[in-house]
C-alpha cells in the first residue's frame, strides 16, 4: 500500500530506513523534497557514501547488481540513488528492481525517484516488489482543494501567522505552482518579521505568479470552471499572447472531444490518444455535460474564431473565444455561431 508523503516524512524520524524507497511523481516540488530528506536521514544515520545510477537510453540494468553487491570502499553503510526519469524501467529494468528487492544489500538504501508518473504504473510488478521490502510515496499533483492547507502547512512551518484570507489569496495568485508558492512563502518569511499577515498585506508584498498557459485554459474549461477559464484568459492577453497562439490547442482539445463523443467505445479511443487515466477523468467530465453535436459545434465555433484572428473572418477574437469557453464549461448558457 502507497505510503502518503506525511507518513514517508514521519516514518524518517524513526531509527531505522527501509531497504528501498520509490518516490514518483509529477507534482516535482514535492517529490524532490521527499527524496533529499531520505538522503538526509541516510546521512545522519552514517550512510556516508552514495552512488548515483541516472537512467538514460541504452541503460545497463546490470549496473544496479554491480551496484548492490559491490564493498563500499570509504563507509559502513551506502545509498544507491537511482534516476529514472520516465517511470519507466521497462522489461529489463522491472527485473533487475525486482531482483534487487528480492534479496536486497545489507547496509544499503536503494532510493528510486521518477518525475513522470501514472496511476497504471504504480501497478506494475516492479512497484509491488518495492512495497514488499520498502516504501513507496507517490507526490501527485495538488487539486484546487488541498493546495490552501499545503500553503497553510508550509507557512505555519516557516513561521509565518496567515490568517484563511491570506492563504487563499496566495492559492489564487500561484495558480496551482507549489514551487512559487514555496518561493513566495519563503520571501514573506523574510519580509513579515514574525508580523500577522492579512490578505491586504499578502497583496502588497507577493507578486503575482499565476502560470498563466494555454493548458490551463483548456483544462478549466473542460472541468466546467467557467470563471477560472476567463480569469486564465485575462492573464493570458494581458502577458501579450494573441489568439492564434491559443486556438491549436483549444483546437485541438475540443477534435479530442468529438472524437470522443462520437465514439461506440471511448476507452479505446483514449487507449489509441495514449491518454493518462486521470486525463481520461477531465474528459469524461466534460463528456458527461453535453451531447455530441455540441462538441462538434464548439469545434465549427473555434474553426470560425482561428479564422477572425487571422484576418481571415470578421468579429471580435477575444470575445468570441470568451463566448466559446463559456459554452465549453457551461453547455447552454450561450448560442454559438458556427458560421463565418
Amino acid at each position: 500500500m502507497a505510503m502518503t508523503l506525511a507518513q514517508l516524512h514521519k516514518h524518517l524520524g524513526g531509527p531505522e530506513l527501509k531497504p528501498v524507497y520509490l518516490i514518483a511523481g509529477e507534482e516535482h516540488l514535492l517529490a524532490l523534497e521527499a527524496a533529499d530528506a531520505v538522503r538526509a536521514r541516510a546521512r545522519a544515520l552514517g550512510y556516508g557514501e552514495r552512488e548515483v545510477l541516472d537512467v538514460e537510453a541504452n541503460f545497463d540494468w546490470d549496473a544496479l547488481a554491480r551496484a548492490g553487491a559491490s564493498l563500499s570502499l570509504f563507509a559502513a553503510r551506502r545509498l544507491i540513488d537511482l534516476r529514472l526519469p520516465s517511470g519507466r524501467p521497462g522489461k529489463d529494468g522491472a527485473e533487475a528492481i525486482g531482483a534487487y528487492c528480492a534479496a536486497p544489500p545489507p547496509d544499503t538504501v536503494l532510493l528510486i525517484t521518477a518525475t513522470q508518473w501514472s496511476r497504471e504504473q504504480e501497478k506494475t510488478a516492479w512497484v509491488a516488489s518495492v512495497e514488499r521490502v520498502g516504501a513507496y510515496a507517490p507526490a501527485w499533483p495538488m487539486t484546487r482543494e488541498e493546495l490552501p492547507d499545503w500553503i497553510a502547512a508550509r507557512m505555519a512551518a516557516r513561521g509565518l501567522r496567515a490568517d484563511r484570507a491570506a492563504v487563499e489569496a496566495l492559492a489564487a495568485r500561484v495558480e496551482g505552482n507549489s514551487l512559487a508558492a514555496a518561493q513566495e512563502i519563503d520571501k514573506l518569511a523574510l519580509l513579515t518579521g514574525g508580523a500577522p499577515i492579512d490578505a491586504d498585506t499578502l497583496e502588497e508584498l507577493v507578486a503575482d505568479s499565476a502560470r498563466f498557459d494555454v493548458f490551463k485554459l483548456t483544462d478549466a474549461a473542460l472541468a466546467g470552471d467557467a470563471a477560472r477559464a476567463l480569469r486564465v484568459l485575462d492573464g493570458l492577453r494581458a502577458e501579450g499572447e494573441a489568439v492564434p497562439a491559443l486556438m491549436g490547442m483549444v483546437l485541438y482539445q475540443l477534435q479530442l472531444l468529438a472524437r470522443l463523443a462520437a465514439a461506440d467505445q471511448p476507452a479505446a479511443v483514449f487507449r489509441a490518444e495514449r491518454i493518462w487515466p486521470a486525463r481520461e477523468a477531465v474528459y469524461r467530465k466534460a463528456l458527461a455535460r453535453a451531447e455530441r453535436t455540441h462538441w462538434e459545434t464548439c469545434l465549427l465555433q473555434a474553426a470560425r474564431i482561428d479564422r477572425i484572428s487571422k484576418g481571415r473572418g470578421t468579429g471580435d477574437a477575444w470575445r468570441e473565444l470568451e463566448r466559446l469557453l463559456l459554452a465549453m464549461a457551461r453547455p447552454g448558457v450561450l448560442g454559438l455561431r458556427a458560421e463565418g
